[in-house]
This record gives structure tokens, C-alpha cells and sequence, in this order.
């Protein structure tokens, strides 16, 4: 196994250790509310940014419901720090969770939980996106994806996303030609892409 395939297995294993002790999908159970796992980390493309992302979803969407769940994970002295965005009445029909968890070694990695109103329009999107990107992937455009997530620079902040359609659609194979390639795709806000 080469060192980005082990590293991004390192970090992956200690992201699921993290939600586990976090008791991240049994709290928001304990409120009645559904967690999935998306992102990179649900299609073991996390690298070196270190964040796990969640969507759950609930009907009706209440404001407490969702304080609730974050009371009783804000009582692990490990979260550092909790931002909360109520976009309910937006399309997006969410309420945003952004927590900040420093672990055993002192990183600090973010878990972003985006509380959805259940049969809204992103119920399930993300996840469909995650499911038919795995199906894609090859040892060799999984290899280049985590190659090029490992080669951004730490103050670069960009979406997943962005590294698998430039990878999976038009064939970007290293950083220099992906940096290009975001000249000519930039991206504002939701970017809406399931291959």
C-alpha cells in the first residue's frame, strides 16, 4: 500500500472513532431524527482535511429537536466549538451545524451536521451523489483524487466535489491542471453534480 492510500486510511479510521465516541448517530436518534454519513468519508476519499459530514433528517423540522441533539453532544469536553445556521425557510429547508472536535493528538477536525427537513428537496441527494461516485471509481481515479487532495495546499478550502468532477468527468490528472481546471469551473454555493 503506497503512503497516501495509508495515510487516508489512517485518517479515515480516526474519523469513524471520532463519531463513535461522539455517539454522534445515537443522539440524533435519541431526538427521532435519522443521520446519515455523506461526503468523502462515506466514499473513502477523506485525506488530510480532517471533516466529517452528516445529513439527518426529521419531520417536521424543529429547532429544538435539533438543539437537543447538540446539548447532549456539546457535553463531550472534546468539542471545542459549535456554529448553528437555521435556513429553514430557504430551499435548502435546513438547519446547519458546524462543531469543532480536537482529538487525542490535538488535531482538530470539523463535523458539519446539517439537520434536513425529511421529503425536501435535498433528502437523499447527497447520498445518491456519494453512492454513484463510489460506483465509478477505479483503484487507479481513487488513487488520483486522494493525490490531489493530499497535494492542496492547508489554506486552499476546496469542495469534495470539485476533486471528483475534475477527476471523473474531464479527466484532470495532477494538481498544476486541476488548478486550471477551477479557473475555468468556479463554484458559488451548492454545486449540483451526480455523475
Amino acid at each position: 500500500m503506497n503512503d497516501i492510500l495509508r495515510l487516508a486510511l489512517q485518517n479515515q479510521e480516526k474519523a469513524r472513532k471520532i463519531i463513535e465516541e461522539l455517539q454522534l448517530i445515537p443522539i440524533w436518534k435519541s431526538v427521532g431524527a435519522d443521520p446519515h454519513l455523506v461526503g468523502s468519508l462515506r466514499m473513502g476519499l477523506l485525506m488530510k482535511h480532517r471533516d466529517i459530514d452528516f445529513h439527518i433528517y426529521s419531520d417536521p423540522l424543529e429547532v429544538s429537536q435539533s438543539f437537543a441533539a447538540i446539548q447532549k453532544m456539546a457535553k463531550n469536553p472534546a468539542i471545542r466549538q459549535i456554529e448553528y445556521k437555521n435556513l429553514s425557510d430557504t430551499e435548502e429547508k435546513c438547519i446547519e451545524w458546524h462543531a469543532w472536535y480536537t482529538d487525542h493528538t490535538n488535531e482538530l477536525w470539523q463535523i458539519d451536521m446539517i439537520h434536513i427537513l425529511k421529503g425536501s428537496f435535498y433528502d437523499g441527494y447527497f447520498e445518491k451523489m456519494a453512492d454513484r461516485i463510489v460506483a465509478l471509481l477505479t483503484p487507479e481515479t481513487k488513487q488520483l483524487i486522494l493525490q490531489l487532495k493530499n497535494d492542496t495546499p492547508e489554506s486552499e478550502k476546496i469542495m469534495g466535489v470539485e476533486y471528483y468532477q475534475a477527476v471523473l468527468r474531464d479527466g484532470i490528472r495532477n494538481y498544476a491542471d486541476f488548478e486550471k481546471w477551477r479557473i475555468h469551473h468556479p463554484v458559488n454555493g451548492i454545486l449540483h453534480w451526480i455523475p
